[in-house]
């Protein structure tokens, strides 16, 4: 069992780096706390054109064909650079709802839009608790209700949403550029990842006609979702990190370095554990994504709560390494605290993933 990537990965991993390194300087990001949006629209093309949308599509519907690994090492380094696109939405969310849900005609004729960047995705699923649908259906395909909190509603040409109907619950495929759609963006705690109100009013739909269940294709999605967040948080954690490192370093007390005295050293010791500890569990959930499916629910939780308890340590101990001016608005500190309270809130929240770690600890 190999819990390392391969060395054609780790290159994929390091042209990622010094793109988004390039492309995505903190001043990108900071725009979107402005009252006016981010210019990202090169950011994203840039990565359209090295084909990260791409890379978990198969080739014959228009992708790479890589697999989950290559998403895994890109994700990670998304997380380093705390980088405002909807990659997230529609890779993580939308893209996987598709290739799990979707018909081999519907694969077809949207795949190809996804993978070349043509078209950005979003979704609504299920509450995480109670398992409601926020929207509903009628007999002939027409959507009605308010879908709160969807990660880059506002941006995204199109939604994967889940609806209840006389039938059940089911997907279905929404144009948001329908005049019927209404959206507003909602405020968050990081507004890099902007978070909207969708409203639908007898909006036309049509269903996905994959042949796997509704639940089948939901714990699949969100158990890989979670492990591609993981590594989004791992890539923050060694950012904040070196952040961290580098300004203590640099800042001298009583004539000697701050990364010198013993409560710094303890504070980037215990930030550094805790990377390593969510580090090792993201290796572990990418494994499962690709090669031991029957773990991937144990694996996505243990990677999920981990790193999200990861990042916000090491969000809130790279503020403290910094003194009073890490809680400042000139310092960078607070974008990846923000991004770290993002993120432990997605797939509906760490009381969740808590309990379904214990679940799966319970029946192994």
């Amino acid at each position: 069992m190999n819990f390392d990537f391969s060395d054609d990965q780790k290159t994929i991993q390091e042209q990622a780096r010094l793109m988004l390194g390039r492309e995505c300087p903190p001043s990108l990001v900071r725009d979107s706390l402005e009252s006016s949006p981010p210019e990202v629209d090169a950011l994203w093309q840039q990565m359209v054109s090295l084909g990260w949308p791409a890379m978990a599509i198969d080739e014959a519907n228009g992708g790479l064909g890589l697999g989950y690994l290559e998403l895994c090492v890109t994700a990670m380094e998304l997380g380093r650079s705390l980088a405002p696109t909807p990659f997230m939405a529609s890779v993580y969310f939308a893209t996987e709802l598709i290739k799990a849900a979707a018909s081999a005609e519907q694969r077809a004729e949207w795949l190809p839009v996804l993978a070349c960047g043509e078209a950005i995705g979003c979704a609504v699923l299920p509450d995480s608790r109670t398992g409601v649908a926020p929207l509903r259906v009628s007999g002939d395909n027409a959507l009605s209700g308010v879908a709160r909190g969807v990660l880059h509603g506002d941006s995204a040409t199109f939604a994967v949403v889940a609806a209840e109907g006389a039938s059940g619950t089911a997907f279905f495929y929404v144009d948001l550029g329908h005049s019927s759609v209404k959206r507003r963006k909602l405020a968050s705690v990081d507004p890099s990842l902007p978070l909207a109100e969708i409203t639908l009013d007898a909006t036309p739909a049509e269903p996905l006609a994959g042949e796997r269940a509704l639940e089948d294709v939901l714990a699949s999605v969100v158990n890989k979702a979670a492990v591609l967040l993981s590594f989004e948080q791992v890539g923050g954690c060694e950012a904040a990190i070196d952040m961290a490192k580098a300004y203590t370093e640099g800042r001298y007390a009583f004539g000697r370095q701050v990364a010198s005295f013993q409560a710094i050293k303890h504070k980037l010791a215990d930030m550094f554990v805790a990377k390593e500890l969510a580090k090792s569990n993201a290796f572990y959930g990418a494994w499962a994504m690709t090669n031991g499916v029957n773990e991937l629910p144990l694996a996505s939780a243990t990677a999920y709560v981990s790193a999200a308890n990861a990042y916000y340590l090491c969000s809130k101990e790279n503020i403290q390494a910094h003194g009073g001016m890490g809680f400042t608005w000139e310092f960078d500190c607070h974008l990846y605290y923000r991004r770290a309270q993002l993120l432990s809130t997605l797939l509906g929240g760490m009381r969740v993933w808590k309990h379904r770690l214990a679940e799966q600890i319970l029946a192994a």
